[in-house]
């Protein structure tokens, strides 16, 4: 008798899909067309028939000038967008040369102190001409400060910017935890970067409301979207209680999902989740811009998937990944290295993951229809399972009170913690395979040599800060932190005198300062 198994997210999946799974079935309410309410089937009516979707990938390491290099490279093999990966420091708001980030700075991302570093960063790039994302939380709009300042050195206008920073810290009370300020005045800093982009950077991706992080943390599909869509929501009351109107600013929000080797569920959580943001955008905020109600998302194939044995076959599991992100409809997609699980991305790796977009891009015929899977018996009730489920998650959050009172009783992060060890033990038991890991084990692996990034980095950095400091106007560094203070106190919009500080070379640590001085940091409850 062949039985029933389960997804990811612990819903059934039959062996056989018929009519009978769909019965009762509203097509028009369940799917409409592509580019229409509810966007089941995509936020845009003509999809990759028209042009395919941005080839975005995520680099950084070590100096500007290394990282540089490596964009350089990528643009030349034909990505169309960048995305900036920061080291450690850089993401918690500290300079290289604080006692804290000694031993992490260029390890996981390029070091960024000042605006002399993103100079050097984005050196001989055409910043009106490339869409640039910056996966940066706590410390957002510093980097986007930075990044307007450089293009403005190039001629380029704020109106002719485009990009995206992913500026969720909600999430990293969740998941992640690079974190500085307590979660109320964290939302005040992301509705001031809201109000300055409309007006200064109109066509900026204010925020990429991230699951990736809970994904990578262990949360199922279902509770990726659930997490996901409940912050969202919380940011939009966030900004409409400081005076916004919901079309003003909903129209830049963007996410950001993972997007795993489960393919059918993965298609199917993609669907789901811009079919509940719709709903939530027209029924609870009452957009009325269809733009408002459109969930636009970047998708990255799970790095947590990747293994150290056998890397090579990760080639395989970023193609299955890339796929379901594809026919799942995303507008952006960064395709993992297969050498990730072992060290930061060489040259050549990260060219393959390239390689492996473009392919998908240019040799397959997933990009001549609008969504292939639509009425598919399978995927269609899975679309319905996993909104149902999220629903209820989501329901439970509102429970208690929205996002940010979930986050402090510590609901989401007790949730995907649970999942974590759930998935830990099936794939433990052998119960889930994961090849070249618990079967079909290889001995004989061939050598492999890891990029590896220069100690001598972290001196190099702190010499560039010692610099920095006795070639600039301290007295103008300290009247623009004091300005910022005074703005923090205040109600006043702080990202103003914030580019003033760092157009005078305060550094990113300096800026981060002076408001921890003022609104504090943040301890999480398990701390106490």
């Amino acid at each position: 008798m062949i039985m029933s198994l389960e997804s990811e997210s612990g819903l059934p999946i039959e062996p056989v899909y018929g009519p009978e799974a769909l019965s009762g079935w509203d097509p028009e309410s369940r799917l409409g067309r592509p580019g229409e309410f509810p966007y089941t089937r995509g936020v845009y009516g003509s999809m990759y028939t028209g042009r395919p979707w941005t080839m975005r990938q995520y680099a950084g390491f070590g100096t500007a000038t290394e990282s540089n290099r490596r964009y350089h490279q990528l643009i030349d093999a034909g990505t169309t967008g960048l995305s900036v990966a920061f080291d450690l420091p850089t993401q918690m708001g500290h300079d290289s040369d604080a006692s804290i980030a000694h031993g992490e700075v260029g390890k996981v991302g390029v070091a960024i102190d000042s605006i002399d570093d993103m100079r050097v960063l984005f050196d001989g790039i055409p910043l009106d001409k490339v869409s640039t994302s910056m996966t940066i939380n706590a410390p957002a709009a510093l980097l986007m400060l930075l990044y307007q300042l450089v293009a403005e050195e190039q001629g380029v206008s704020g109106e002719q910017l485009t990009g995206t920073i992913q500026n969720d810290v909600l999430k990293e009370y969740i998941a992640r935890g690079t974190y500085i300020y307590p979660p109320a005045h964290s939302l005040r800093l992301i509705t001031d970067i809201f109000k300055y982009c409309k007006t200064e950077i109109p066509k900026w991706n204010t925020i990429s409301i991230s699951g990736y992080h809970m994904a990578e943390a262990g949360a199922t599909p279902a509770q990726e979207i659930a997490f996901t869509l409940a912050n969202g929501i919380e940011y939009v009351r966030a900004a409409i209680a400081s005076g916004q109107d919901v079309d003003d600013f909903a129209p830049r929000l963007a996410f950001f999902f993972v997007s795993r080797t489960s393919f059918l569920e993965e298609v199917a959580k993609f669907r789901a989740a811009r079919r509940i943001w719709s709903r939530v955008m027209r029924d609870e905020f009452g957009a009325k811009n269809p733009k408002s109600m459109m969930l636009r998302f970047h998708t990255q194939t799970a790095g947590v998937q990747l293994t150290a044995q056998q890397p090579e076959v990760n080639l395989v599991r970023v193609a299955v990944q890339g796929l379901a992100a594809v026919l799942g409809g995303t507008q952006s997609l960064h395709t993992n290295s297969y050498d990730e699980a072992i060290a930061l991305p060489t040259e050549k790796a990260a060219r393959l993951a390239l390689r492996t977009q473009q392919v998908l891009a240019y040799e397959t015929d997933v990009t001549k229809t609008v969504d292939p899977f639509a009425g598919s018996y399978a995927v269609e009730s899975l679309t319905d399972q996993v909104e149902e489920a999220a629903v209820e998650l989501m329901r439970q959050v509102e429970d208690l009170g929205g996002a940010v009172h979930a986050i402090e009783q510590g609901f989401q992060k007790r949730e995907i913690e649970k999942a974590a060890y759930r998935m830990s033990q099936q794939v433990d038991s052998g119960e889930r395979v994961v090849v070249g890991v618990n079967r079909f084990q290889y001995d004989d692996d061939e050598a492999y040599e890891p990029l590896r990034v220069d100690p001598a980095i972290e001196e190099q950095q702190r010499e560039r800060l010692a610099a920095l400091r006795v070639d600039r106007d301290e007295h103008a560094v300290a009247k623009h932190l004091a300005a910022l203070a005074a703005a923090a106190e205040d109600a006043d919009n702080v990202l103003f005198p914030m580019k003033d500080a760092l157009r005078a070379r305060a550094t990113v640590g300096e800026v981060c300062n002076a408001l921890r001085d003022v609104w504090g940091t943040y301890t999480p409850p398990d701390s106490f």
